[in-house]
């Protein structure tokens, strides 16, 4: 059974890690205890880092020499996490558009009226721009 590896797949022990990444053993495991960086366990529970894991640690090393602290290099980390995962939210709906677009050609997504509401548009048609400002708030009730 062949399996598919990718920059996710943990496949290093925690010495080659440390090696790859220019570290000592020692401050992975601290790392991992504090959530830093977290690999992997084997059904023996040891740790296994995948390359994505060594990039992570490369940016830690560099961060801190930026003179980051351990909490600001961990928040850092968890906002380019959630940059990539907003991104890839993005090229999905981005994906899915242009697929609706493909499909039904005739179509427009939506246009936004002045008091904020849907208005539904012909193909070729355009609206009438104001240089009224409408701010959304989508709370007001």
């Amino acid at each position: 059974m062949s399996q598919k590896i990718d920059r996710f797949t943990p496949i290093f022990a925690i010495a080659a890690a440390a090696e790859l990444a220019e570290m000592h053993p020692q401050t992975l495991r601290q790392y991992d205890r504090i959530g830093l960086v977290s690999p992997k366990r084997t059904s023996g529970n040891t740790r296994r880092y995948s390359l994505h894991d060594v990039d992570q640690l490369r940016e830690v090393a560099r961060l801190s020499a930026e003179g980051l602290s351990l909490e600001g290099i961990r928040r850092v980390l968890e906002l380019e996490d959630e940059v990539r995962g907003l991104r890839a939210r993005v090229r999905e709906l981005e994906r899915a558009l242009a697929e609706e677009t493909l499909n039904r050609p005739e179509r427009r997504v939506f246009a936004a009226g002045q008091a904020g509401e849907i208005i539904t548009m012909r193909r070729g048609s355009r609206l009438r721009r104001s240089a009224e400002v409408v701010v959304w708030r989508p709370d007001d009730g």
